[in-house]
Formats: C-alpha cells, structure tokens, sequence
C-alpha cells in the first residue's frame, strides 16, 4: 500500500513536470507567432478559475487551447487571472474546515506558467466594509437571497457553496456560514475587477467555465449586464471534449432541425457501434471511468423480480451536480420527486421498483463524495422497508441496462439514462428538466402532481407502446450531443497520472490552424455568428457523415 502510494506521488509529479516543459516550449511559440503577425479586432476575454490549482485539469486544457488557438489566428485574448483574488475559492475551500486558506501560491504560480507571454489582466482580493456591514447577522438561509447593490449574490453563489459543501440542503452551521460569507465576498471583488476590465477593454466576447461556479457565474453576469457575448463550456460527453454555447453549458440545450432529427445508414451505423461499448460501460467522461466492470442481474434478482407483476427502475443524479439548477422545475429537487415515489411504491405493492444510485454519487478515492446521497434518504424514509422497493447503492456496479431490459418503463431524474431507455425501447419517465426533454423522446409532466397521474397510468396500463419517433429523436439528440457538439481537442493532450487531468502533447502552432483544430474552428465560427444575433446557440463541429 504504501509502495503504491509512493508510485501514484512519483508518477504525478513526473506528469507535472512534463506540463511545465512543454508549457515552457508552446507559450514561447504562441507568443513568438502573435509578435510576428500581430492582432485584430475587439478581445476576447478567458477566465476559468474553477477547474485547477497545481496542474492541468481537462476543463482548464480547454480554456487554455482556446485561448491559444485565438491568438495563433490573431485574436486578441486577454486572460482574466485570480493573483489571490479570493478569500476563498472553489477547489481550495475545504467543506471541513473554514479556517484553510486556498492554496494561492501553487495556484498563482501555476497560472504563471500558463499564461507566459499572454496579456494577463490580474485580480487581487480586498474586503469591502459595506459588504461586510450588509452580511452581518445573516444565516445560511438569509444568505440564499442575499442582495447587494441589486445584484443577486445569494442565488449567483448558491450553486457553489452546494457543490463545495456536497449537498442541496445546506446546514446552519458555521463552516457553512462563513465558506458562503466568503464566497459572497470573493464574488463581489470578482465581478467588480471584471466589470473594470469590461469598461476598459470592451471585448468582443467572453470565454468562461460553465458559469455556474461563482467566480465564472460572476463575470458571466457582468458580461450580460454589459451586452458582452458570453460563451460558456464544460466537459463534453466524449473523452477530450468540450461542450461550449452561448447558453449555460450545464443545461447542455441543444437545437436541432428536422434534418437534424433524422440520421442516415452511416451515422445509424457509428452511433450503434459507439452504443455497444457504452451499454457494456466502456465508456468515460471527464476522464472518470465510472462503470469498475458491469455486473449482470443475477439468478437472485430474477427469483425476487418473479414475485411481482411488473418491474420499475427508478435512476437518481447526484444531488449536488451544477444539472440540478435547471432540473428542478417539476420538483424542489430531486429528493422531493423521491418522496412521491416513496408514496407511488406504497400504493402499488404489486411492483417491483428498483431505487439506482448514480454511479458517481460517492466517487471513489475523491473529495466529491456527497454528503446528501440516496443512501442517506432510504435510511431516513425507511423506503427500503418495503417489500417492493430494493435499493442499489452507487458503489454496487449491477447493470442499469440491464435493468432497462426488464423494466416496463422508467423513472429518472434528469440524468442521460433516459434517453438511453429511450433508444432501448423503454418509456421513460423524467422528474426533472434535461437537455433532451424539450423533443419528443420523454415523458415531462409540467407540476408534482401531473407527475404523479402520470406514473399510475403507466404503472395501471397493460401494454406500453413506445412511439417510434421518439426512439429515433433519442438517437438523433445522442448522436448531435455526442458527434456533434462535443468539441474534440485530443491531439493536444493524452492521459494523466491523475484522474480528470491532462498532460499536454508536444504540438507546433501550425496544429492551431482551423482546418487542423475543430476546437479552434468551432470557436471562430462562434465569434463571428455571436454579434449577428441574441439566438443561443451551440458550437458545433461539420458531420463527417452527413
């Protein structure tokens, strides 16, 4: 144990130091080519400082590709960079000790590294008496609809301090407190620098991390404010992807035509393929692998399964993910629309019903195990009492498509499973809003209790036929979501040592050509097509196999 240990440190450090040689080697090229042929146009403004401290995260590889890829075509960019310009920070805050400070040292020097021979606008912290004079007295539940100088701090920063804290229902207690305090803080010196920075420099367009975060939700929010076009990424749904758009990438809303909705033999045929992998969970996203070998049902279930008339998956999200902001919309949050199952499984004892914890809800060797999880729901609700509900915890690796197979229909929150039951010929049933539930694919009901009826019709009815154009609208979204806007730029990084980051590819500038780099393509095309129009839309690479 301890051997291994000493190879995964040894081993991240040596993927460290293979960062910084060939960051050394590619910002002396960019920089030596922007000299050399010299810049146009308004700037673009890049800021992620969510996604990394001491090394290079997939997300942070992004930013930065794009940020080089602009530049090797003459764009002007111009990175936004916190130089200790928080209190507290996304990653460097610990849930379990409000007292840590962040890491700023590894991290500014990082950033040093990275931005060598950039244009570099730098921020730092400061505390504001009257910001201070305002939060005084205020609890956690005061702070969620916290206003100052009539902007929304509370509902900007409530997303990060669930996700730092790993839950939905945030406790009154003094980590919570002051971490929240300090994001709030943090968030009002980050949106006034960047409003400074948007005055001064009058950008073209805006690149940040997701949005959410409350650095980034913070510029984002300026950057409206002052009619700045805003785009926003996050991992896309492919390994060394990106899912970038003018829209929140966390909602991952796509637009597709009727031409869109109807795919030919060829793309049928690589969509099948790439299928047949994922439903034997070989597959990885933001460079988590989070299928460990796929169980099949076994002879136990089917024995179990025998004793009831019919059987019903139900598959959760993880309660903290940034999807939740736009999920809860039928439901306060996803506990609640477990609660009505709790009662929907009561009343109907002649079901089996199935209760999958996300796979990713209790990540493993990581601080992003939550700390609300279903688990914890089944313990309190006793839902596993019941006769007819059996509970599959996260860490328990038991085939969810199997379990789609022997299911009469599904229930899901907001997670992709959906539409995969979809392509399966399974109705599936959402109890949150998701990015493909705004096509026929689904079943959305619009309140609590439409939901409801809707679960006992389904549950009362002695045959469900599944329309076949939702079938085929499912495999048109996955296919667009997958082979379309999931924005490729694998030929500039390969695996790291440590999981979710990247070491990067010894590469020329010439790679940063458009024609060799869909990221850089996809992103140009969208900094031109962003000031003809208030329209969100989403970047996108051309179909091979259109």
């Amino acid at each position: 144990m301890v051997f291994s240990s000493l190879t995964r440190r040894f081993n991240a450090f040596r993927d460290r130091n293979v960062n910084r040689k060939r960051l050394r080697v590619l910002t002396r090229q960019i920089a030596a080519l922007e000299q050399e042929q010299g810049t146009s146009g308004q700037p673009v403004v890049v800021f992620n400082a969510s996604t990394r401290l001491g090394d290079i995260s997939l997300n942070a590889a992004y930013s930065l590709l794009a940020a080089w890829g602009l530049r090797a075509n003459r764009r002007r960019v111009i990175h936004f960079v916190c130089q200790a310009g928080m209190s507290r920070c996304m990653l460097g805050a610990s849930e379990d000790d409000y007292t840590k400070n962040p890491p700023c040292t590894t991290c500014t020097a990082m950033s040093r590294e990275m931005y060598q021979g950039a244009e570099v606008y730098g921020f730092s912290f400061h505390r504001h008496a009257g910001l201070i004079t305002a939060l005084n007295g205020m609890n956690v539940a005061d702070l969620e609809t916290f206003e100052y100088e009539g902007i929304p701090f509370g509902q900007i920063v409530l997303p990060s301090i669930r996700w730092r804290m790993r839950c939905h229902h945030l406790n009154e207690d003094k980590t919570t407190l002051v971490l929240f305090r300090e994001f709030i803080e943090s968030a009002y010196w980050v949106g006034r620098e960047f409003e400074i920075l948007l005055e001064r420099e009058k950008p073209a367009a805006v690149l940040v991390f997701n949005g959410q975060m409350f650095p980034e939700a913070m510029a984002r929010y300026m950057a409206q404010r002052h009619n700045v076009p805003v785009f926003s990424h996050e991992t896309g749904l492919l390994p060394y992807t990106a899912f970038t758009t003018t829209g929140e990438a966390t909602a991952r809303r796509l637009f597709l035509t009727e031409e869109d909705l109807t795919l030919n033999p060829a793309q049928n045929e690589f969509l099948d393929a790439y299928l047949n992998d994922r439903f034997q969970g070989r597959f990885s996203m933001g460079g988590i692998q989070f299928w460990q070998g796929m169980q099949q049902l076994d002879e136990d279930f089917e024995k179990l399964a025998a004793g009831f008339k019919q059987v019903v998956p139900i598959f959760t999200n993880v309660i903290f993910d940034t999807s939740q902001a736009h999920a809860n919309t039928i439901f306060p949050h996803m506990f609640a629309w477990l609660d009505q199952i709790h009662q929907i499984a009561k009343d109907n004892p002649d079901t089996l019903f199935i209760l999958r914890a996300h796979p990713d809800e209790m990540r493993a060797n990581s601080r992003k195990k939550s700390r609300e999880t279903v688990a914890m729901w089944v313990q309190r609700t006793g839902a596993a009492d019941l006769p007819n509900l059996t509970f599959i915890d996260s860490q328990e690796f038991v085939s969810s498509y199997d379990l789609i197979g022997r299911a009469k229909f599904v229930l899901a929150y907001n997670s992709s499973i959906a539409l995969e039951a979809t392509i399966l010929g399974k109705q599936a049933l959402c109890g949150g809003w998701a990015w493909y539930s705004e096509y026929p694919t689904v079943l959305s009901p619009s309140s609590a209790e439409a939901y409801r009826q809707e679960a006992q019709r389904l549950l009362d009815a002695e045959q469900i036929v599944l329309p076949e154009t939702n079938r085929q609208n499912a495999r048109a979204l996955l296919y667009y979501e997958y082979f379309r806007a999931s924005i490729p730029f694998q030929q500039f990084v390969e695996d790291h040592v440590t999981r979710g980051y990247v070491r990067l590819l010894p590469v020329e500038t010439d790679q940063f050509v458009p024609q060799n780099a869909p990221l850089v393509a996809s992103l140009l095309e969208g900094l031109a097509e962003a000031p003809q129009t208030e329209d969100e839309f989403v970047l996108t690479i051309p179909d091979i196999r259109a």
